[in-house]
Formats: structure tokens, sequence, C-alpha cells
């Protein structure tokens, strides 16, 4: 092969592998729109090559298109380590970056000051499989065509100010496993056919304020593991049928507004940390306790639970830590495991609660 051929093929791979200049324009529009004076990381977005040496830009191999943007704010990069600071970024994500057509994951992420709104136009990239806006100013509703994203499998929107109600669409995201919505201003209720997420295995939705009742269809999720929704206004009763998901570990709706009595199917599951407290809960603690009951934390403060411990709960694997405070709660405390080993202000303010760790009967 002469030298000349050997040339002209290096330069037409070379040119494989360039970005194409409407990704390049597309990731500059995007990058006119955010403001970062502290660290420099978009010093390295210059030459014609988006696709090598531009900070946080990845492209796909075989079309050569951006394929990822990961851009975090706080982060063991040494731009970070040298500036001895995490990152602060201003500014707007630009619809721009909806003509990347072959973008998988989209990550700005923990820069405190970026705001606007989503881009709708997000819902319209088919190759996406991460959205992770965390720890911005980002404002607006979710789109109302989030559920065209069937590749999505990171939903990450916490730590921000979104309004409005959870779309309807975002229950056809058949391939999301990550939902993460927390500490937002969302409101209006959970949509009723949440359980259709069905390959979801962390919903966090704390923080909201999110109305209405907890949907019985999550229990349809076969391989949810932990589940939030804390801090928001969720009232009417839990569904007994959370007490018999598989894999279900952490169930938190605490802060709610939730009355009825506790399933005596979430005693006796698979649940190792449960904290239903700060809630309008009514009747007993029920008699359910058994093998199956292992609580690394039970905590049921701040209801209205009434009548007395319940003697089973000496026949629980484990428990770790329960708080039964703020209570109508009456009768002796049972002795032995695990309550000889709790502080007495996990009983304290019931009705007539007595032996150790309180006062004697």
């Amino acid at each position: 092969m002469s030298l000349q051929v050997i040339f002209a093929t290096s330069l037409l791979l070379g040119l494989a592998a360039a970005c194409p200049p409407s990704d390049r324009a597309a990731l500059l529009s995007f990058r006119a729109g955010l403001h970062e004076s502290y660290l420099g990381i978009f010093n390295s977005w210059t030459g014609p090559d988006c696709c090598h040496n531009w900070y946080g830009i990845s492209c796909d191999a075989d079309s050569g298109r951006v394929a990822d943007i990961n851009l975090r704010g706080e982060s063991e990069d040494p731009i970070f380590e040298r500036a001895k600071r995490t990152g602060y970024m201003t500014g707007t994500i630009s619809p721009a970056i909806c003509r990347l057509e072959r973008l998988s994951s989209l990550t700005v992420a923990d820069w405190k000051g970026i705001s606007g709104e989503i881009p709708a136009c997000l819902a319209s990239l088919p190759y996406l499989r991460i959205l992770d806006l965390i720890g911005n100013r980002v404002s607006g509703k979710i789109p109302a065509d989030i559920g065209r994203l069937k590749r999505l499998t990171v939903l990450n929107l916490a730590d921000n100010v979104i309004t409005g109600r959870i779309p309807s669409s975002l229950t056809g995201l058949s391939s999301l496993m990550h939902l993460d919505l927390r500490n937002n201003r969302i409101s209006g209720p959970l949509p009723r056919d949440f359980g259709k997420l069905r390959m979801l295995s962390r919903a966090l939705l704390s923080g909201n304020q999110i109305t209405g009742s907890v949907p019985a269809s999550i229990s349809q999720i076969y391989r949810l593991a932990d589940l939030d929704l804390s801090a928001n206004r969720l009232s009417g009763q839990i569904p007994p049928s959370l007490g018999k998901m598989p894999v279900l570990a952490t169930l938190n709706l605490d802060y709610n507004q939730l009355s009825g009595a506790i399933p005596g199917s979430l005693i006796n599951s698979g649940v190792s940390n449960l904290n239903l407290s700060r809630n309008s809960i009514q009747g007993p603690i029920p008699d359910m306790f058994g093998p199956r009951s292992y609580f690394t934390a039970l905590d049921l403060s701040y209801n209205n639970l009434r009548g007395p411990i319940p003697k089973s709960i000496s026949a629980a694997s484990f428990i770790g830590h329960m708080d039964l405070s703020h209570n109508h709660l009456c009768g002796r405390i049972p002795a032995g495991s695990p309550f000889d080993h709790l502080e007495a202000s996990l009983f304290q303010y019931n009705d007539c609660l007595c032996g150790k760790p309180l006062k004697a009967c």
C-alpha cells in the first residue's frame, strides 16, 4: 500500500470519528446559555472536533455523534481539586441540546445556580437513557410528553424548584429504574397507574406538595426496593398491598396526613426500614410480629395509636431502632429485646405506658 493511500485512509477515518458540525454548533449554543467563571470547564471546548478532549463530552464510536454530556458541579476531577471548591454555574439549559439527536445521557448536576425550565423538546430524543439535573434551580413543569422516552432508565430532577403535577405520561417510561423528584414543589396527586413503572427499583418523591392517596397500583412494581413519599400532603389509608411487595426494603411515609390503621402486612413483611411517623394513623399496633419482622428502624411516633404494645413483638427477628413516642399507647412495656437497649425518649408522651425504660408499673 502506498504512503498516499495510507494517508488518505487515515484522513478519512479521522473525519469519520470527528463530530458533525451540527453537533458542535448545538454544543456551542448550549454552552452560550451557561455561565461558569470559577473552574473554566468550558475552556477545552475549542477546535473543530467536539468528540475529542471537550470536557464532559463523549461520542458514539459507530456514528461519531455526541452521545453523552456529563457535567457535574461536585466531582473528584483534578479541575475541582486544583480549585479547592465545588462548582457554581448560572444560566439556563438551551433547547439547542435537542439537536443532538443521538444523545444518550444528559447530566448537568449540582451546579446550584442553573435556572429556567427543562426544554420540552428533550422528550423527542429517542436514545436518551439518563436525564440528571439534580441540585440546580430548575423551575417550571416536568415536560408533558416525557413518557415518550421509552429508553429512559434514570430520571433525577431532585433538589430544584420544579412545580406542577407529575404528568400522566410519566407512567409510560417502561424502562425507568431510578426516579428521584425529591425536594421540589410538585403538587397534585400521584398518577393512579403509577404501578405501570414495572422496572422501577427506587422511587424517591419526598419533600414536595403531593396530595391524594397512595396508589395501590404501586404494589404491582415487583422490583421496587425503596419508596420514599415522606414530607408531602398525602391522605387516606395505607394500601395493605404494600406489605406484600417481594423486595420492598425501605418505606418512608412520614410527615403526611395519612389516617386509618397500620396494615398488619407491613409488620410481618420484608420491609426493614419503616417510617410512618407524623401522620394521623389510628388504632392499635398490629399484633402480627413474627420471624419475618426484621426492622433496622421502625418509627411510628407522632400518631394516634392506642392500646398496648403487642406481645408478639418479642417474636420479631430483629428490631434495631423503634420510636413509639407521642401516641396514646397504654400498658406495660414488654421485657427483654428490643426494649432493653432502647431509650426512654422513644416511649414518652403516651397515655399510660409503664415499665423499663420508663417508670415502673
